[in-house]
């Protein structure tokens, strides 16, 4: 069973929750897929060990889940660029690094999104839902930007987005 990066995207917003894994109609709604889906995403995390199983309540498997993000991830789904477009700012384009990292001349990072309120190079996001999803729920898009920035970004920007990656993942469920 290969993952997706949708299953990467599901696992974020679990861990964005915190304590219990919602039933798969809620996360459904509020990643905007369907319940199906979120199922199929659940069990490939659960098979790659990012989640423990349904006896574990389906909690993140933090020490793998942070290895993987901070070490595979940019190998296993690499940022795709694209165009000057509009859209939802991410990486260090965004909270929780925009404040800690000067802009320079360029466009930032943007995942494509009509109803976007900036504008920057388009960046494909996990999952085509991630600017709706992420706009819902602010917890969830800042681990969504430390994810790209991890996908995507210059060494100094790595750092900064791996030592918050950890400083948050060692506080959920603890």
């Amino acid at each position: 069973m290969s993952l997706k990066p949708q299953d990467v995207y599901v696992v974020l917003k679990i861990v964005a929750d915190g304590s219990r894994r919602a039933p798969y109609a809620q996360l459904a709604v509020e990643l905007v897929m369907s319940p199906s889906e979120v199922h199929a995403c659940v069990k490939r995390a659960q098979a790659s060990h990012l989640l423990h199983d349904a006896s574990s309540l389906d909690l993140p498997n933090i020490a793998a889940l942070n290895e993987f993000l901070v070490h595979g991830l940019k190998y296993v789904f690499p940022a795709e660029r694209g165009e000057l477009t509009r859209g939802v700012a991410t990486s260090y384009g965004a909270e929780p690094l925009c404040s800690s990292i000067a802009p320079g001349s360029e466009p930032i990072p943007v995942w494509p999104y009509e109803e976007g309120q900036q504008r920057g190079i388009a960046f494909a996001p996990l999952y085509k839902t991630a600017p709706i999803a992420a706009l819902r729920d602010q917890s969830f898009y800042e681990y969504l930007v430390l994810v790209d920035a991890l996908r995507d970004g210059r060494i100094r920007e790595r750092k900064l987005a791996e030592a918050e990656l950890h400083r948050r993942l060692s506080e959920v469920h603890a």
